[in-house]
């Protein structure tokens, strides 16, 4: 067992209070309930994040790398308990090694009609992982943080609708969209972020667009 190191403390802290950009805040009366763990440990690289990859077979967000999550289901207290839930059924992690510490704005994603409750916590007890929902999760793996900070690790993804935003490069998977998204911003909020070039840009790979267009 470990305790909360002072760098999650205090991402935590500044999650909690960022600003919903005017695009991500939910309409009033829309959007179905869901939500994401941001799973924050202490692996053999030193400090990481749970982040699956989806199956390509899926209907929704096919071959996309993300974090653990899915709908607030009507048996669920809530957004945490959603959380927890989903990533067990994900990843095999067990939810009695999991600290949650707090949960973030609802952010709502337009072509879904989500309204994503992130939820931050600490693997205090880690237990191992792998795709334990094969339908819907090809692989499972423990991101280190140095190598999401890492500026060689950073770029800019243009769609070809136009919109462009953050993405990464590590463990074999190319993180971009909502989920770049989303550590983009805490990071920055835990003063983790290393100085990189936004002005590299790149556009998203036809595959990858192929597979997001079937969602």
């Amino acid at each position: 067992m470990t305790e909360v190191p002072d760098w999650l403390e205090t991402l935590a802290a500044q999650a909690q209070r960022i600003q919903v950009p005017r695009i991500l805040r939910p309409p009033a009366g829309r959007g179905r309930s869901a939500a994401v763990l941001m799973l924050f440990g202490d692996g053999p690289h030193g400090p990481d994040v749970l982040l699956i990859q989806r199956s390509t077979r899926g209907r929704r967000h096919a071959g996309q790398p993300a974090f653990p999550g899915g709908g607030v289901d009507p048996e669920d207290a809530g957004p945490v308990e959603a959380a927890l839930r989903e990533a067990e059924e994900e990843t095999g992690a067990d939810p009695g090694g999991v600290h949650v510490l707090c949960t973030m704005p609802e952010l709502y994603l337009t072509h879904s009609d989500n309204r994503v409750t992130p939820v931050i916590a600490w693997w205090r007890e880690p237990s191992a992982v792998h795709a334990a929902s094969p339908d819907e999760v090809d692989s499972v793996e423990r991101v280190p943080i140095a190598e999401l900070v890492d500026p060689a690790n950073r770029v800019t993804l243009r769609h070809p609708r136009g919109t462009a935003g953050p993405a990464f490069r590590v463990r074999g998977m190319l993180v971009w969209g909502f989920t770049a998204m989303l550590l983009d911003t805490v990071l920055r909020a835990g003063g983790l972020e290393q100085p990189w070039d936004p002005e590299q840009v790149e556009d998203l790979p036809p595959e990858v667009v192929a597979l997001a267009a079937r969602g």
